[in-house]
């Protein structure tokens, strides 16, 4: 554990429970590193991914986004391919693309296409998959409509899946927002991951709540008192 963490690690009651917007206080309060930091969040669901019907999935529009340029590759042909373009994707095209991927150029972070296309897209499951880049109808990236989904992810749209522990990880901004903004952005996560709820989930759905930035310690926040904010 290096000093500067644990100097972070300190200022952090570990037997605490704070409130949301304390906890974004507080994790920009503590910020060490010489970079722009990402804020984090794990929240833990009361579902079991297991069961497919409890599957929490989702896509959803930070209000001031995510702090950062996303490279978009479009799959898409003839008046689709020009939308694309004009929306700001930065790589649009179809078979010779998929052929650029397949070969191992992976310098893009989202990938979009219409749907007439996802037969070439399938094909590269295998690499797109394991990578969360596998456009789904879902979450918005399956569409015809590319121009706005190009220019939803640009200004700063996040996808969040819920992982075999039942957690779902999401970066929610940059430390240099301040902390209203991140704290915003964070509140219209939650907000879209309770909207998800699996009607079979049973029991307290926000089981923990922890916030940390890149390179600082994990602080808890209160599930209780945020699942009071949506009632």
């Amino acid at each position: 554990m290096g000093k500067n963490f644990s100097n972070s690690l300190q200022k952090v009651d570990r037997n605490k429970l704070y409130l949301l917007e304390e906890a974004v206080s507080m994790a920009r309060d503590i910020a060490w590193a010489k970079f722009d930091e990402t804020l984090d969040m794990a929240i833990r669901l009361g579902v079991d991914p297991r069961h497919s019907d409890q599957v929490v999935r989702g896509a959803v529009v930070l209000p001031h986004g995510m702090g950062k340029s996303v490279k978009v590759v479009v799959f898409a042909k003839g008046e689709k391919e020009k939308e694309a373009k004009e929306a700001g994707a930065d790589y649009v095209g179809a078979e010779e693309l998929a052929e650029k991927i397949s070969n191992g150029w992976m310098d893009f972070d989202r990938v979009v296409a219409t749907p007439d296309i996802m037969g070439i897209v399938g094909k590269l499951g295998r690499i797109l998959g394991p990578r969360g880049l596998m456009p789904n109808p879902k979450l918005g990236t399956v569409t015809f409509d590319v121009g706005r989904a190009v220019k939803e992810i640009k200004v700063g749209k996040v996808e969040y899946r819920v992982d075999k522990a039942a957690i779902v990880h999401v970066p929610v901004g940059k430390l240099s927002f301040d902390t209203r903004k991140l704290y915003e952005n964070v509140v219209t996560v939650i907000e879209s991951i309770i909207k998800a709820k699996p009607a079979s989930s049973k029991g307290r759905y926000l089981k923990t709540i922890t916030l940390s930035s890149t390179m600082g310690p994990g602080i808890k926040v209160d599930p209780v008192a945020v699942g009071n904010m949506f009632e």
